[in-house]
Order: C-alpha cells, then structure tokens, then sequence
C-alpha cells in the first residue's frame, strides 16, 4: 500500500479539484491511501476531504499547526510501506508515471527517498514561470547528483522506515523544512530526483509577493535551516 499525504488549511478553492486526482480506478490500481491532514480549517476543507479521502485527520484542539506537523500528524494513520508527501493544491502531470516510478525508485541499492520536478499548473503558466521552475529543477536535480539532497515540498516520497528513523518533520521549523527532512534523510541513504515526473503547483504565492520576495526568503530560511536548524519565518503564511 501506498499512503497519500496531504495536509491542509482552508484548501476549499483547490482541494476538491487535487482529490479528485485519486479516482477509484487509480487507487486500486496502485493500492493508494489517502490522508488528508487538516490544520484546523474554518471553511469546507474538511467537508471536501470527508467526501474523496479514506482518512481525515482533524486538529480537534485546534494548536496552530506548521506544515511539518500536519505531515506527521497524517503519517501516524499511514498504513502504507511507502509515504507520498503531497501539498493540497498539487496536481500530478501523468499518475501512472508518477505511482510506478517514485516508488521505484526506492527498490535502488541505496535509495530511501525520491521526489521531481515541480512547475505552474499549465493553464496559468507564464514565460516567467517556465524559465524559473526550469531553472530550480534543473539545480536541485544536480544537487542530488552530486550528494546533497534537495526537494521541492510539493512532493516527497520515502519508507515508512525512513520516516520512522529521521523521526518525521521538524515540527518547530514554520519554512525550509522540507530541505531539513531531505538533508537528515541523506544521513540515512540517497534521494533520487526523477526530471521526467513532474507535479504542478499553484502560482497563487507568485503572482501576490512576486519571485523576488520568494527567492529571498527561501534562501534566508536555507540558511537558518544549514546553520541553526530552525527557519527564519516563525509563520509560513497561506496564500489563499
């Protein structure tokens, strides 16, 4: 089995339009279980994830939650031997590609963790956007060929065992956690970066603050991360 998790806090725009992804078809055909992790939504996100998901976790105490913490949360009701991190407003370019290849990608000698590229939802991509997310996966690809792992949050794929070993998320760090999961899952073994799999994200958090303000903070919390394992940001703020 298979265990999709997604976290997510008041999703209602694109959450429906992600689950419906995992037809009934595509989950018997690749033993899927979907998670959805809410945070503690007020609008009709947890209607939604009630209506497509096999499992809803609810933030009953209603703590605010960082994304590592929905994640862990999520994968404490995972039954499957392999766990795929995905955001609430990810779509997947082609699902057979995407459920046959990552998984794998974890039967190599040495690999534990796979993840791909990442681009704009096609129908509102720009030439900016192409050049830019062409650029970043082309450098996180090198990264991983050269030892230092590195991946986008839209998608992470590992063992259960792997999760268990690097004790999960760090549910402290608010951004960057996702290079701080990938540099304590090297420790463990490889992460292998697929370029031919590709999962697309929204460009909501683009279009309001812009590439520029993004990039920035991106780096000053890799940094936090490298240095002092903890981020910049104490909010990751949600752009809906």
């Amino acid at each position: 089995m298979i265990s999709v998790i997604i976290p997510a806090l008041n999703e209602e725009k694109l959450l429906e339009r992600m689950l419906r992804q995992f037809s009934r078809e595509v989950v018997e055909a690749y033993g899927l279980q979907v998670i959805v992790s809410d945070g503690g939504s007020t609008d009709r996100t947890l209607e939604i994830a009630r209506r497509y998901a096999h499992v809803v976790v609810e933030n009953t105490e209603k703590i605010k939650q960082t994304i590592s913490l929905g994640r862990n949360a999520g994968a404490q009701h995972a039954d499957g031997e392999v766990l795929v991190f995905l955001n609430a407003d990810t779509l997947i370019q082609d699902v057979q590609a995407f459920f046959t290849v990552l998984p794998a990608e974890l039967m190599k000698t040495g690999v534990v963790a796979s993840t791909c590229s990442v681009r704009v939802y096609p129908d509102e991509e720009r030439p900016l956007d192409r050049r830019y997310h062409g650029f970043y996966n082309w450098f996180f690809y090198m990264m991983n060929r050269v030892g230092m792992a590195m991946g986008r949050g839209e998608c992470h794929v590992m063992t259960r065992e792997v999760f268990r070993r690097v004790e999960g998320y760090a549910g402290r760090i608010a951004a960057g956690e996702d290079y701080d999961m990938f540099r304590r899952i090297e420790k463990v073994g490889k992460v292998s970066f697929v370029r031919d799999v590709v999962v697309y994200e929204s460009p909501r958090r683009y279009r309001r603050y812009g590439y520029l303000y993004v990039t920035v903070s991106w780096f000053m919390n890799f940094l936090a991360v490298f240095f002092l394992r903890r981020s910049i940001l104490s909010e990751w703020k949600p752009v809906r």
